[in-house]
């Protein structure tokens, strides 16, 4: 089963950015950590661009899809059509709780067209996504 994570902006600085909120590990140490963890062909990409981002969505051919759209999660109605469009779940994930962080955070533009969200857990909410597949196995 191939799993395609997806992340949006400023997500590249994880392991230097805001460490007490997004904490200390970048996610080339976990994604190899997940690679070798889980029994799935993961593929990690990274855009801080939305066009770039609704371009990966939109040509994944993989069998289910982890989302952290940053900020654009709040933001991007074209990322949320192109969830729409396709036919691979997607799971929306988030780092820390956004619903305890500032009040333009609290609102998800991508959240009801996703088949669930995780946030909160630090990189372990890509875990439970990555879960959450693996219990469905083949899609």
């Amino acid at each position: 089963m191939q799993i395609d994570i997806i992340n949006g902006p400023n997500l590249n600085l994880i392991g230097q950015r805001e460490p007490s909120i997004y904490g200390n590990l970048t996610f080339d140490e976990v994604f190899a950590q997940w690679k070798s963890e889980f029994k799935l062909q993961l593929s990690l990409s990274q855009s801080n661009i939305e066009g770039e981002i609704v371009g990966l969505l939109q040509n994944s051919k993989a069998d289910g899809i982890v989302l952290n759209a940053g900020a654009y999660t709040h933001t991007s109605i074209a990322i949320r059509d192109a969830i729409s469009a396709i036919k691979i779940p997607v799971i929306e994930v988030h780092l820390s709780n956004v619903t305890a962080r500032e009040s333009f955070r609290h609102e998800s533009f991508i959240t009801p067209v996703c088949v669930g969200c995780v946030f909160g857990f630090g990189m372990e909410s890509y875990r439970m996504a990555l879960h959450y597949f693996l219990s469905k196995g083949s899609i």
